[in-house]
């Protein structure tokens, strides 16, 4: 029964993705908890990355009230810089 239980690091950190955007089923979900119990680095990792999603969250629905547009002006001097880059 535990062995269907334990993950690595990276599967743990998958499914903490999956957990935040609801794609992970409920087994995994256990599956992360059990993890959380003999890796700290792994639930620090799950703390930071959720915190971290609120934040951008956040961002983004600032950025999306304010109308900020670039003029036609900072737009070709941005598509020049663009092109330096690639070449």
């Amino acid at each position: 029964m535990f062995k269907k239980l334990k993950i690595t690091c990276d599967e743990a950190t998958t499914i903490c993705d999956k957990s935040q955007y609801g794609e992970a089923t409920v087994f995994q979900k256990i599956q992360l908890n059990f993890h959380f119990l003999v890796c700290k680095i792994c639930s620090m990792y799950t703390k930071h990355n959720s915190e971290m999603s609120k934040v951008y969250k956040m961002k983004a629905k600032d950025c999306k009230e304010k109308k900020q547009c670039m003029s036609s002006v900072e737009k070709e001097e941005l598509k020049r810089q663009l092109q330096e880059l690639e070449a």
